[in-house]
């Protein structure tokens, strides 16, 4: 190894020592990695003393000099510098350690394109150091100290905003800032400051700077809805004290609330009832999808709009939706004209980012390659469409799907984008963001699963949505242009090549081999939206107007019934904390609710429960009320398309039902019991 010749006035040593060298005592090692994006001609730096300014002292320059220490901004577009998309090693040096020096980071547009890795005596101390670069140029500070042996940083606790009530494992994610492997640990929570409950781990081999998710032996029992703040840390590494007590906790706010009702066999039968929840009054725009908000009792929905590939698209923030006191708020991030180009879909994680898909070839709109992809954003108010840099207030973007026709989450900051440009579900793991407005994806882990043939929409205008049974690792997705679903289950395929990256990512590959199947293919003719409970899938028909229930209970999806709104144009689709369908209609601008005289009826306390035995029954069934009617009442039998097939009255509190007719084919109904209001419903099947 061959160290830098650095100025003489600053003290520094060159030590060459046939390839194995070492700095002398008061100095440590250090050396950068400097990654590049496609425009890396645009960018230059230098390495100097913390106190100094660019171009004064300087250690070591990189880069484009034709930037030099004052073209930031200035869009000259020099040629030379680094080559683009790459990893250049820099150094090492020995600097003095405990001083702080300061990389200086200049951009020819100011907008960002060089990430840095210091490492010192070895260890990568720090990592993702990026900026703007604009101006006078980005200022990086770092101190030439290299880590003690035990260090133990708690970066993050691994649960969703929103729990329900009941024993929840307690993750965390510790991360390993010490010089040595840790074998064993005690870990450690508490709720509100209370006391700490604690376990030991052993059978470790976390290496340093690397990090792992440990949880807890002992789960948390949220016994009571509420907010609750968690503390987790650690100690006790392989029995030495932690060192560096800045990094040793972590905590989280989160909510415990009840969870999603399944009453989505409520609609079958029933006549809907089309509430409209906002439209253009609240900038809703052609909405071509919509998600809730993890923390489910905020009951705060979000929803997208076209709008223009020059523009970008915009959101529609609708807080107490359907509720008393509903106010909406129109958005638009500075930079959406790149990182949120005509989306097409949104989908919220349990960390209370979203993700959006792209609908354009290229990102920059220049007619080049393709550059573009899924964009990942904070919900937080404070970050999101507020201004930050030159690159607007994302917190990451990935450019490996051009047309990404629709996205749906699976944990911490992994989606699924249907690529419609190359016909496959990509994977992506965005890993830790970059912060608002900057500019570092090398961590990013991205996945290309081929061989299933997806085509879209052929002029891009309808998405084709996609959702995640996350219990069953089953993808469903919104194969549009072939009119069918497929389901696909997500831990199958294996690893088959590495692609061609369009800009530096730790992983670009294509995998092969995956398990799937056609779920359903008959009675569809633009399927777009989709979501799923449970055991049940629901999808809309931009054509036609119609939401199709499904059961996923078997290989392939049997229909267990149909809405018939009557309104072509709806996109997305989501099944709300309330358990009703949702959705967005694109032609005629409205966010809408699906209500019914019966629909989730039975979280009524005061109806009536209505059995009916045998079920599945042959051509006689008796139905019977657990409690007695004071006066006569209607019973009405429906088929699974919303027809009226056999009508009797039922006197006190039992009926039996003739089956034996020609309208009463085999197969699933619906029974409803009224009396001038619904007083009871059910269902039964058919032989």
């Amino acid at each position: 190894m061959m160290y830098k010749r650095l100025p003489a006035f600053l003290a520094l040593t060159l030590l060459s020592l046939n390839g194995f060298s070492q700095c002398p005592i008061g100095e440590v090692e250090v050396s950068i990695d400097v990654a590049t994006d496609t425009y890396a001609r645009e960018c230059y730096w230098e390495l100097v003393p913390a106190v100094n300014s660019c171009g004064a002292g300087t250690i070591f320059s990189g880069g484009n000099s034709a930037v030099g220490c004052n073209g930031g901004s200035l869009q000259n577009n020099p040629s030379g510098g680094y080559p683009n998309n790459s990893i250049i090693q820099e150094g090492p040096w020995c600097l003095s350690q405990g001083a702080n020096y300061k990389i200086i980071f200049v951009d020819d547009y100011g907008d960002g394109g060089l990430t840095f890795t210091v490492k010192i005596n070895g260890f990568p101390v720090y990592t993702g150091l990026t900026g703007s670069g604009a101006n006078a140029g980005t200022p990086l500070i770092f101190t030439a100290e290299p880590p003690p042996a035990f260090d133990m940083s708690c970066r993050g606790i691994q649960l969703a905003s929103y729990v329900n009530i009941g024993n929840v494992p307690v993750i965390a994610e510790f991360f390993n800032r010490g010089s040595v492997t840790i074998s064993s640990m005690d870990v450690h929570y508490s709720i509100d400051n209370g006391t700490a409950i604690s376990s030991s781990v052993s059978g470790l081999s976390l290496a340093p700077f690397t990090g792992s998710n440990i949880t807890n032996s002992i789960a948390w029992p949220a016994m009571s809805n509420g907010v609750y703040t968690i503390k987790v840390w650690a100690s006790n590494l392989n029995g030495n004290a932690d060192l560096n007590n800045n990094n040793d906790t972590a905590y989280r706010t989160l909510t415990v609330g009840p969870g999603i009702p399944n009453i989505i066999d409520d609609y079958i039968g029933v006549t809907p009832i089309l509430t409209v929840i906002g439209n253009s009054a609240d900038g809703v725009s052609v909405p071509r999808d919509l998600d809730f908000h993890p923390v489910l009792t905020r009951n705060e929905l979000w929803v997208i709009n076209k709008s223009t590939e020059n523009s970008g698209g915009e959101t529609v923030k609708f807080s107490n939706a359907g509720q008393a006191g509903q106010t909406s708020l129109l958005q638009q991030d500075g930079n959406a004209w790149h990182f949120m180009s005509l989306p097409t879909g949104i989908a919220f994680s349990d960390n209370e980012n979203f993700a959006t898909s792209p609908g354009v070839y290229d990102a920059n709109h220049n007619g080049g390659a393709p550059f573009t992809g899924p964009s990942l954003w904070s919900s937080n108010a404070a970050i999101y469409a507020q201004p930050s840099g030159g690159n607007g207030s994302h917190l990451d973007m990935l450019h490996q799907t051009p047309y990404g026709m629709g996205i749906c989450h699976e944990a911490d900051n992994i989606f699924w984008v249907f690529d419609q440009d190359g016909g496959d579900p990509v994977r992506y793991d965005f890993k830790e963001d970059h912060g608002p407005g900057n500019d570092d994806h090398s961590d990013a882990v991205i996945r290309r699963y081929e061989g299933l043939g997806l085509q879209g929409e052929p002029t891009y205008h309808v998405p084709s949505h996609l959702v995640l049974d996350k219990e069953s690792g089953m993808l469903y997705i919104v194969d549009t242009n072939n009119d069918r679903i497929l389901k696909m289950d997500i831990h199958s395929g294996s690893f088959a090549a590495n692609l061609t990256q369009y800009e530096a990512v730790a992983e670009y590959s294509s995998y092969t081999g995956a398990s799937w199947s056609v779920f359903a293919n008959t009675g569809l003719v633009t399927p777009s939206g989709i979501d799923i409970i449970e055991d049940r899938l629901i999808v809309s028909d931009y054509a036609s107007g119609d939401i199709i229930i499904y059961s996923t209970a078997g290989s392939t999806g049997v229909e267990l019934g149909r809405i018939v709104t009557g309104t072509p144009g709806i996109m997305g689709i989501k099944i709300g904390p309330d358990g009703k369908i949702w959705y967005v209609n694109a032609t005629t601008n409205i966010v809408g609710r699906i209500d019914g005289l019966s629909v989730g009826i039975k979280s009524n306390s005061n109806v009536s429960a209505l059995d009916v035995f045998p079920n599945p029954a042959g051509n006689i069934a008796t139905l019977r009320l657990d409690a007695p009617l004071s006066e006569p009442a209607q019973v009405s039998v429906i088929n699974m398309t919303g027809q009226l097939v056999l009508t009797s009255v039922m006197h006190r509190g039992e009926s039996t039902l003739q089956l034996n007719t020609e309208n009463l084919t085999a197969g699933i109904y619906a029974i409803r019991l009224l009396d001038g209001v619904e007083i009871s419903n059910t269902r039964f099947v058919k032989k």
